[in-house]
C-alpha cells in the first residue's frame, strides 16, 4: 500500500526548524514539532514513534491535526474544567478574616466558624470548612 508523502510548506518548515533549535519548548511541543519535521523528511510513522517513544497513533494524530489546522496543532487546545468557585478577591477576604480577632466567646477561629462567618458576610455563597482549609493552606497566616 503506497502512502501519500507528507510535506510541510516552506514557511512552516522554517518556523519549526527555528522553534526546535531554540531549545526552550515544552516537551509536548518539541515532540510534535520534531515529528512533523521527520515526517517531512520522509520517515515513517512507526520509526518516528519509536524514536520519540510515543505511540504510532499519537504521531498519526499529530500529522492529521497539522493537516487540519496548521501550526495550531503544536499546542494543546484549551480544556474545559471546573470553573473557579472562589476567586482571588474572595480568598483574600477569607484570609483577612482568619487573621482578624475571633468572635467573642472563642479563643481562635475554627474552620467551621470561619466558613460560616465568610458566608454570613457575603464573601461567597457557600463555603465548607474543607474549602476554607484549602484557602488558608496557601497563606502564611497561622492564627487557626
Amino acid at each position: 500500500m503506497q502512502t501519500e508523502h507528507f510535506a510541510l510548506n516552506l514557511a512552516d518548515h522554517n518556523f519549526l526548524m527555528t522553534l526546535t533549535a531554540k531549545g526552550q519548548l515544552s516537551a509536548r511541543v518539541f515532540k510534535r514539532a520534531t515529528a512533523l519535521l521527520e515526517l517531512h523528511r520522509g520517515k515513517t510513522l512507526r520509526s518516528i514513534s519509536e524514536t520519540l517513544q510515543v505511540s504510532y497513533q499519537a504521531v498519526a494524530n499529530w500529522r492529521d491535526n497539522y493537516q487540519a489546522s496548521g501550526l495550531q496543532a503544536l499546542h494543546d487546545k484549551p480544556r474545559s474544567g471546573r470553573p473557579v468557585v472562589i476567586d482571588g478577591k474572595q480568598r483574600a477576604s477569607i484570609t483577612a478574616l482568619a487573621c482578624s480577632t475571633p468572635p467573642q466567646g472563642h479563643a481562635r477561629w475554627t474552620l467551621r466558624l470561619l466558613a460560616d462567618k465568610a458566608v454570613e458576610l457575603g464573601y461567597c455563597e457557600t463555603l465548607s470548612h474543607t474549602a476554607a482549609r484549602k484557602v488558608l493552606k496557601k497563606t502564611i497566616c497561622s492564627r487557626i
